[in-house]
């Protein structure tokens, strides 16, 4: 059963779901609310000189957050934006710091908007749930695939929430390797 937003500020207003900063009006619609774009992002580095890069997670030694630091540089968007160009993936956060107390029966999913993906921005590449008891900001998997490069710039409007009441309350909250993930 999704939430709408009546059930959603409810739930805020309860504590039983944690968003900080506070969402303005503006971000509510009938049955998600927007979160906004923090100014740090994660750019792949590309191969250079001949070098040819892979990633094997099927190794023994694998492990995803060491693998996105050695392949990643962090930089914060300027005034003027970060410049996404087509074909392009970056890691991004969501300013806001989202907490699903695991006891309150909710999960999430992270959408993107309509009007973005209308020029071809996708926000997640296959990861939109956030799990019951989830503690953080949100990790977007962002990539242009328009035509057009899009400017990012920090604050704007980049993805939905949609909550989700879950059938019963988990034996224990999410505790993934994503857990308390941040910018």
């Amino acid at each position: 059963m999704i939430l709408t937003d009546r059930e959603i500020r409810l739930a805020i207003q309860n504590r039983l779901i944690v968003i900080d900063p506070a969402p303005n009006e503006k971000a509510f619609s009938s049955t998600a609310i927007d979160l906004t774009l923090d100014e740090n992002i994660s750019e792949l580095k590309e191969g250079e000189g001949g070098l040819e890069q892979a990633i094997d997670p099927s190794h023994k030694d694998f492990q995803p957050e060491p693998t996105i630091e050695l392949v990643s540089r962090k930089i914060i968007i300027p005034a003027e934006g970060y410049l996404l160009r087509p074909d392009v993936l970056v890691l991004a956060w969501t300013k806001e710091y989202v907490n699903l107390v695991s006891y309150n029966r909710v999960a999430a999913r992270v959408e993107g908007k309509s009007s973005l993906a209308r020029f071809g921005l996708a926000i997640h590449v296959t990861a939109p749930t956030i799990h019951a008891g989830f503690d953080g900001h949100i990790r977007l998997e962002m990539v242009n695939h328009g035509k057009l490069p899009i400017r990012l710039r920090t604050g704007i409007r980049i993805c939905q929430l949609i909550f989700e009441q879950t059938l019963g309350t988990p034996e224990r909250g999410y505790q993934g390797q994503f857990s308390g993930q941040g910018g």
